[in-house]
């Protein structure tokens, strides 16, 4: 893979249909499928036009309708049980702020029905078996939309809430409370107000029989629980693997449930709801085990007669894709992988004080040690997995080894890691950075004269962190939409954000003294890396004025660096163009200052 941009191909048909063509290597794919009713067709959101748009396609055929949804780039899609509608999470701007619109499956009838004015509209779920649709807005408002009669009923409020179920007869709601690091499922009688623990978790709902269903981490590993009269019962768990998601039938005849384990790899399998589960063990078989077509999957979703069940899959140099699953795979919305793409390595090794971190080594056939780029993910409770990234494959295509680390506060390995970096314990999670240097140095991979550092979000964060803590073992740094000072993204993000984030980071009144030891700019003068610094113009979540200070102090320095601002973009960059144009600018930026020769770009 070059990185070279090729035009989308597209053969227009009669009707509006089109027939997939091909996509550059900047393309995300498809993702987020939902099903009609009857499993016979898919909707999806794919960027295949440029911009993350509504598809709908019989499951079977390469067909595809585009639902107008309006200019703004789409992030997900959702069909009602009744198959009438289509509930589409819009981020005007690529910002962070998304509303929901519905439309018809055949593109009539769009109408705004969540995220008005500054508001913002999330965790969005069709109930079963009714046209009603659940809603969070802001972190602290709940709210059941009726399609069919055009009205909004708030069903709860209250601080860091969120909407997951409301039972058949109305009667109780499943709620999510909490900060990040602290979420807890609760049933609220909506008579009385009196709330019921449930466990701790962040997926949850009504089984068919009034049973709750819920993704719980209250252990040390995700599993799968069921509660029903007072008693709760473990459905699925596994020693060396969490449960990452499930999924459950509208009728809770069968469960779907996706397990993270081996360092991040995914595993799916399938039961009956009604039988004894057996739990997955890390390469062991299991009843109902699927046969995954990539090693990341993610979104899975039931058709209302629980007869498919659709998913995203994707692997190194293969991206997004859309799949279904009715005893036998069938692809939906899927590109051809990437000839020769290079297939990572799982490297596990102690860090500074003996907690064991790992990361995926994407390296060149050519012996090393070579330039090297580590590169740091979001979050931080998220975690880099070994699934499509367009980046790491140019990189490595150019003779650059990328290390991409989850370290301390990563997700995917048990609830102490991933808070092993809260508060004041973040400074652990700086010097794992470090030890993953003294890794790649110490085992032959990275010629110590030559590495980068990189990181989006919270990895961006971290970046800076390290660029300033650690200068001497860096030659180049690039900061992706990353928190550069706590005290002005406390003051400038969105006020649900940052109450949520005060677990993870800190109060910025109690713990004002921390944070600003902990914000990279109270030592940007020790910054001795060129520096890109690349945001969003339109990012509420982690604001402009995060790259802004930092460029304005690397200026007054007369320092190196490059300023790569997005309009039109949010936190995340939704437009392939933009994509493309990141893509160049980072390889560019990155083998001139690692000093690669022009032979290999």
């Amino acid at each position: 893979m070059t990185g070279q941009l090729n035009r989308v191909d597209v053969t227009v048909l009669p009707a509006g249909w089109q027939t997939v063509g091909s996509y550059p290597s900047e393309v995300s794919g498809s993702w987020s499928p939902a099903l009609s009713p009857d499993g016979r067709h898919a909707a999806y959101v794919s960027d295949r036009s440029g911009t993350p748009q509504v598809w709908v396609q019989p499951v079977g055929s390469d067909l595809t309708f585009l639902v107008d949804t309006g200019a703004e780039p789409v992030q997900s899609v959702h069909w009602s049980t009744g198959g009438g509608w289509l509930a589409c999470v819009i981020a005007p701007g690529g910002a962070p702020r998304t509303e929901v619109w519905l439309v018809r499956p055949d593109g009539s009838a769009l109408h705004q029905v969540a995220g008005f004015g500054a508001d913002t509209a999330e965790n969005v779920r069709w109930l079963p078996g009714r046209p009603l649709l659940a809603v969070t807005e802001n972190l602290s408002t709940t709210v059941l939309v009726d399609a069919e009669h055009g009205t909004r009923e708030v069903v709860a409020e209250g601080d860091l809430i969120s909407l997951f179920d409301v039972s058949p007869d109305r009667r109780r709601a499943l709620l999510r409370h909490g900060a990040r690091s602290h979420r807890y499922v609760v049933v609220r009688d909506l008579l009385t107000g009196v709330e019921e623990y449930v466990t701790s978790g962040e997926q949850a709902c009504f089984g068919p029989d009034g049973s709750v269903w819920a993704r719980s981490d209250a252990g040390e590993r995700p599993v799968l629980l069921r509660t029903a009269a007072g008693a709760a019962e473990i459905l699925a768990e596994a020693p060396d693997a969490e449960v990452e998601s499930f999924a459950l039938t509208a009728d809770g005849s069968r469960v779907a449930v996706l397990w993270n384990a081996d360092g991040g790899l995914s595993r799916l399998t399938v039961d009956s709801a009604r039988s004894a589960f057996s739990p997955f063990v890390g390469g062991g078989g299991v009843v109902g085990r699927v046969e995954l077509p990539g090693t990341v999957v993610s979104g899975l979703a039931w058709s209302a007669d629980g007869s498919t069940l659709a998913f995203t899959a994707e692997a190194p140099g293969q991206p997004h894709g859309v799949w279904t699953w009715d005893g036998e795979l069938h692809p939906v919305s899927v590109e051809p992988p990437t000839p020769g793409a290079v297939r990572p390595t799982l490297r596990r090794f102690a860090s500074h004080d003996g907690l064991e971190i790992s990361g995926w080594l994407f390296e060149p056939a050519t012996p090393g040690p070579h330039p090297a780029v580590l590169w740091l993910h979001g979050g931080p409770e998220a975690q880099e997995r070994p699934g499509h990234g367009p980046l790491f494959q140019s990189l490595v295509d150019r003779g650059i080894a990328v290390f991409a680390a989850n370290v301390r506060g990563s997700s995917g390995f048990g609830r102490s890691f991933v808070n092993a970096d809260n508060g004041a314990l973040r400074w652990a999670a700086v010097a794992d950075v470090a030890a993953c240097v003294d890794h790649l140095v110490t085992t032959g991979v990275a010629d110590p004269g030559r590495v980068g550092c990189m990181g989006r979000s919270y990895g961006g964060y971290l970046t800076l962190a390290a660029l300033t803590t650690y200068p001497e073992l860096f030659a180049v740094g690039i900061d992706v939409c990353g928190m550069s000072n706590f005290a002005t993204f406390y003051e400038h993000t969105e006020p649900w954000i940052a109450a949520a984030a005060v677990a993870k980071y800190g109060d910025p009144v109690r713990d004002a003294e921390l944070l600003r030891e902990l914000s990279p700019i109270t030592r940007i003068d020790r910054l001795r890396a060129p520096l890109m610094v690349v945001h969003g113009e339109n990012d509420s979540n982690v604001p402009v004025i995060e790259a802004e200070q930092v460029v304005a102090a690397l200026a007054a320095r007369g320092a190196e660096h490059k300023y790569l601002l997005f309009p039109g973009e949010g936190h995340e960059l939704l437009h392939r163009t933009s994509r493309a144009e990141y893509l160049r600018e980072t390889v560019s930026w990155l083998t001139h200052h690692l000093r690669v020769p022009s032979l290999l770009s």
